[in-house]
């Protein structure tokens, strides 16, 4: 059936709200009613909504904090991470220089580095930045580093027989090669950078969406809470599905063995 994935996703996620719902409500019974101060419920978090984005607009400004920070975040996290990947998947030496601090990373919760960050740059935008470059950088330089060295042999055999420079392999093999890698190392980069953008805003911002949900929390307004964690995952499942479409279109740019043949 040509439209079955999107009709029983609707359908359920409409139980699932149908079912929360009646749980804060007591449709089922008055035993398994669920208080609205802890979970909310799926009316109120549309009143919600509505209201912080069309009647006070008081979550603009958030919006505003937190996607400056996440793009400058996941922007320096890409000029970093790719050419360094390519650079140490392509030359052994540099790979052996920088892959203990990246073994040393990937072992580390980088939050854990929060407090001296704050300590070093204060609750300003760079704090929350280099929380994000920091968790981004790691799947986009491995990705990076993997996508390099899994390049045909053959395909590298065929040009270095015909006189191509280092250059040119680099330019027309290695890179069209990575693109579907670093497209892979740029969807997983996607989610850790919006857990860099909340876990930075929860511990040391004054606006942001992480900071609203913090603040939320504190006085009880679940449904608040609910709208912010709605527009972060909305906001991450957009990004990825535009870095899904970008893969499924490259992958033709992948360079065969046939092909150049």
């Amino acid at each position: 059936m040509k439209h079955e994935r999107a009709l029983l996703g609707a359908a359920s996620v409409a139980v699932f709200l149908t079912l929360w719902e009646g749980l804060t409500r007591g449709w089922w019974t008055e035993h398994l009613r669920v208080s609205q101060i802890f979970v909310s419920s799926p009316s109120a978090i549309a009143v919600a909504f509505y209201r912080m984005f069309f009647v006070t607009g008081e979550i603009w400004n958030d919006l505003r904090v937190s996607s400056l920070e996440y793009a400058v975040g996941f922007f320096l996290a890409v000029v970093v991470g790719i050419p360094l990947g390519l650079a140490a998947g392509w030359y052994p030496r540099l790979h052996y220089v920088v892959e203990p601090f990246l073994s040393a990373l990937s072992a580390t919760p980088q939050v854990a580095f929060l407090p001296l960050l704050i300590a070093w740059v204060g609750i300003g935008l760079w704090s929350k930045v280099t929380v994000i470059v920091l968790l981004a950088v790691l799947p986009i330089t491995i990705s990076a580093q993997a996508a390099v060295k899994t390049v045909d042999a053959g395909l590298l055999k065929v040009a270095r027989s015909f006189g191509s420079s280092e250059w040119q392999i680099f330019r027309d093999i290695i890179v069209p090669s990575a693109v579907p890698f670093l497209l892979a190392g740029l969807r997983l980069a996607v989610g850790r950078a919006m857990i860099g953008v909340v876990v930075g805003e929860l511990y040391a911002a004054t606006a942001g969406v992480g900071f609203m949900i913090h603040l939320a929390g504190s006085s009880f307004q679940t449904d608040k809470v609910f709208v912010g964690v709605i527009v972060i995952a909305a906001s991450g499942l957009v990004l990825i599905e535009v870095l899904r479409r970008i893969e499924r279109r490259v992958e033709a740019w992948r360079p065969r063995v046939g092909a150049a043949a």
